[in-house]
């Protein structure tokens, strides 16, 4: 085992969403520091109106400009203020400039630390599109502003609810476009990269579900031929390069046959394909995770939810549980890094 716990930060999402509501539910959970040494990037101010809102008194800051400088007690917020609009008057529920100019300062830093090998892990809170293009934030979402910023060769989209784990040939695009990219290269490219990011967290031969994309996969052709052009193909492509791949398998049928873990992930073949199957599972355990940055990077699934911000009732659940599970992952890597540097030392 590593000798430290990972040091996760948790950044606090668009301020006028449910962001500061749940990372304070969060940070102040037991579960948390069972699993990581966490702190908080984000406005101290924003932190006491939710606890104003969730009737919480007596918060104790240790305010930080650095993870050396945390305590990682439970009841202490370690906070990073990043001193960006700390002026501004933030109101819940509606699109600000402000808003999302705080939240994507949050993002920054923690990419500032994670390249500085300063944390192992990152726990985003909600980040809101509209608000971002707003203040002219070039990026759609958090996969992407990572992706960018760490110049990372690709960002690997993992939904992981219970023993299920599940990516995404393709995510945030028509279902009609959804199908021209289910062709040959871009799936082969997927299964190489899950291959490679699996044996980072030690397991080292992970195997692949790959997913048809018609129904009954395709019926030898009666339904669809993409299966028989692009999908066996790509799976037998990576076959011959040893990656323990099979498919293409059912659609109706993969999701079920591994909620016993039996196969290390799914690939699917588009974003609904593979949302419905684990929502439906565990709705609020359902958590993204970001493979392929230099860090472990969670994300809950869900949005900054405006509609419910400022009223005390947004539940914490699926952000603790998207900062567990980072920071578990997290120790993975930590731990399979550690035994080869072990090995090479001998």
């Amino acid at each position: 085992m590593s000798a430290h716990k990972p040091v996760t930060a948790i950044t606090l999402g668009d301020p006028a969403g449910i962001g500061p509501e749940i990372v304070l539910k969060t940070i102040l959970s037991p579960k948390i520091f069972e699993v990581c040494d966490p702190f908080v990037i984000g406005h101290r101010d924003s932190l006491e109106q939710a606890a104003r809102v969730l009737k919480i008194h007596d918060l104790k800051f240790n305010m930080i400009d650095d993870p050396s400088q945390a305590l990682y007690r439970r009841g202490i917020i370690d906070l990073m203020q990043t001193d960006v609009c700390n002026d501004a008057v933030i109101e819940y529920g509606k699109i600000q400039k402000d808003a999302a100019l705080r939240a994507y300062s949050y993002l920054e830093k923690s990419v500032e630390l994670g390249m500085a090998g300063k944390i192992d892990a990152v726990s985003t809170s909600p980040i809101n599109k509209a608000a971002l293009k707003l203040a002219n934030v070039p990026y759609i979402g958090h996969t992407e502003i990572y992706q960018a910023l760490t110049n990372s060769p690709y960002a690997l989209t993992m939904f992981n609810v219970h023993k299920l784990r599940v990516f995404f040939v393709s995510r945030h695009v028509s279902l009609r476009q959804a199908c021209d990219l289910a062709n040959h290269d871009r799936i082969l490219e997927f299964l190489k990269n899950i291959d490679t990011e699996f044996k980072k967290l030690g397991i080292e031969h992970p195997t692949i579900d790959v997913a048809a994309l018609n129904p009954h996969v395709g019926e030898g052709g009666m339904f669809g031929t993409e299966e028989i052009t692009d999908i066996a193909p790509a799976v037998k492509d990576a076959q011959a390069l040893g990656i323990r791949a099979r498919g293409p398998l059912s659609a109706d049928a993969v999701f079920a046959m591994n909620l016993d873990g039996h196969s290390d992930c799914i690939l699917s073949m588009y974003h609904d394909q593979g949302h419905i199957g684990c929502k439906t599972l565990d709705f609020e355990k359902a958590v993204t995770i970001t493979l392929g940055l230099p860090f472990m990077r969670s994300s809950v699934d869900h949005g900054t939810a405006f509609d419910l911000a400022g009223k005390g009732i947004a539940q914490g659940n699926s952000m603790i549980e998207a900062t567990r599970v980072a920071a578990l992952y997290a120790q993975m890597q930590l731990d399979h890094k550690q035994k080869v540097e072990s090995t090479l030392a001998v």
